[in-house]
């Protein structure tokens, strides 16, 4: 159970993260940024991020071997970045439609799968 406690939470960190990082360019648009403007959204995403540290501290220590988890710290890491790459994709989809994926971002993304593949082969 640790396990699946431990990629819930990274997709949950994800999510935060996502938005903290990319959340901001939909609402940018046009509009002149400022210095003032971008102190703001700089705070707002930290604010943001403060919820992923919340969330991706606890899913490594849970999951972590070291502590009695299933993972190694290597695994744990390429668990994360393939869930940031799922998460990523779906915010991308959703929030920004105008963006295209094409066989070359799909090719790459299955690369990562076989480095899951291969981080996990005994």
């Amino acid at each position: 159970m640790k396990g699946f406690y431990s990629i819930g939470l990274l997709v949950l960190s994800n999510v935060f993260m996502t938005i903290a990082w990319y959340g901001h360019l939909k609402t940018s648009g046009s509009k002149k940024m400022t210095l003032w403007a971008l102190t703001v959204l700089i705070l707002i995403s930290w604010g943001i991020a403060f919820f992923e540290y919340c969330l991706q501290v606890p899913a490594n220590r849970i999951g972590y071997k070291g502590n009695g988890g299933p993972f190694t710290l290597i695994q744990l890491k390429v668990i994360q970045e393939v869930l940031s790459l799922l998460v990523f994709m779906g915010f991308t989809v959703f929030f920004f439609k105008d963006e295209t994926f094409r066989w070359n971002h799909i090719a790459a993304f299955c690369l990562i799968v076989i480095a899951v593949y291969l981080v996990f082969k005994k």
